[in-house]
């Protein structure tokens, strides 16, 4: 089993990878395309279409196929986007590429969460989620190095090479994996699709939870940087360092989380993480002139928020049944995407008004929705078992 989670974590750093590339690699892009900075956007949301229609095709796909060919099959996707994007000439091409290279990580996704929810502990599920992380921080990585080097067009092209690396390990782990395959089968073949897993009592409330926790964590990921010029008149060189806060604590959280998760539980997990997220968010929101409190509210916030995501989605076989659990994983991931897509984009419009200065407050109302829906889907599943 050692062997067979070595390829899990791979996989998901697979996962991480193609995610950062457009925002580093946009400004050349952009100006070989000859088109405003803003368009990035449509690619972006057009990237996080086809995952969410990619999560939610994920527990008819987890029915017929065995986990490790969905995975397989969703990197080969992603590989082909990633060449897709590092052969195009102009801008409308990246569109015929947002296909495969969304359609790829949505399905893998919710095939790996539900594999791992099922089969192993919450400890290894926080590790899993640093995994992510670390293929997130490495792309920019491969983007700087071919900017100086060469042309944005490589870093797509060597991130790719990097990817079907790892895709090759993956077919080649098939034997590793057939040697659970025959406990899933009855399982899955008997799973919920996605309409009756929303008439499971506590799914939809947990699904509010889950979009109402990402959309405070995207928000972060893009306005953070922001927040510093706005508030504390910070230049915009020293404000993009500034960035990477939340991402930081999101890392250490999830890796603490890992450490004491099995001793402690899911459920107490995420009740801690929220309480810390609060007291990061109260940090940032405190007047003071320095940028030093905002820059620990921000770490805090990310440390509190680590556990949530990984804790909600290793829970899902529990609350909801082993037999349901790929359907409710798949419905999870398409609110978390719908919530990371359109979310910033609202907070964009907002802080245009109100200014910058509103972030707390608008964190503030996720983080409470995320609570009070968790809380509530925790009655509601107690009632169902106790009924």
């Amino acid at each position: 089993m050692g062997l067979l989670l070595a390829v899990i974590y791979l996989a998901f750093v697979s996962l991480g990878l193609p995610d950062s590339l457009l925002g580093s690699g946009w400004p050349a892009m952009q100006n070989d395309f000859n088109v405003p900075s803003s368009y990035a956007g449509y690619v972006s949301m057009s990237i996080s279409f086809m995952t969410i229609v990619s999560a939610l095709l994920a527990p008819a796909l987890i029915r017929k196929l065995p986990t490790h060919r969905i995975v397989s099959i969703s990197i080969s996707l992603t590989v082909i986007g990633l060449l897709g994007f590092s052969f195009s000439t102009s801008y409308p091409m990246l569109f015929l590429f947002v296909i495969p290279y969304g359609l790829g990580a949505g399905s893998v996704d919710s095939a790996l969460n539900n594999y791992v929810a099922k089969h192993y502990s919450s400890r290894v599920m926080n590790f899993l989620h640093c995994f992510y992380g670390v293929g997130a921080m490495i792309s920019p990585y491969i983007m700087s190095l071919a900017l100086s080097k060469a042309h944005w067009n490589e870093g797509y092209r060597w991130t790719a090479y990097l990817q079907s690396g790892i895709l090759l390990l993956c077919i080649l782990s098939a034997p590793v994996w057939k040697k659970s395959a025959e406990q899933d089968d009855e399982t899955e073949e008997n799973s919920a699709g996605i309409k009756d897993a929303l008439k499971i009592k506590g799914v939809i409330p947990t699904l509010i939870a889950f979009f109402a926790y990402c959309s405070g964590e995207a928000t972060c990921f893009l306005w953070t940087s922001s927040y510093f010029i706005g508030t504390k008149t910070l230049s915009a060189q020293t404000a993009a360092a500034f960035g990477s806060l939340i991402f930081g604590g999101l890392m250490a959280g999830r890796l603490i989380s890992a450490f004491v998760s099995n001793r402690i539980g899911d459920k107490a997990l995420i009740r801690i993480g929220t309480a810390i997220e609060a007291a990061g968010i109260l940090l940032i929101f405190l007047p003071f002139e320095s940028y030093i409190p905002a820059a620990a509210g921000f770490v805090i916030t990310g440390i509190g928020m680590g556990p949530v995501y990984p804790s909600i989605q290793h829970m899902a076989p529990i609350n909801f049944g082993r037999q349901n659990s790929s359907a409710v994983i798949g419905l999870q991931m398409a609110s978390a995407y719908m919530g990371s897509t359109f979310m910033p984009m609202v907070f964009g419009h907002l802080q245009q008004a109100a200014g910058i200065g509103i972030m707390p407050v608008y964190l503030t109302v996720f983080l409470l929705l995320n609570v009070g829906m968790l809380e509530f889907a925790y009655i509601r599943i107690g009632a169902k078992r106790s009924a």
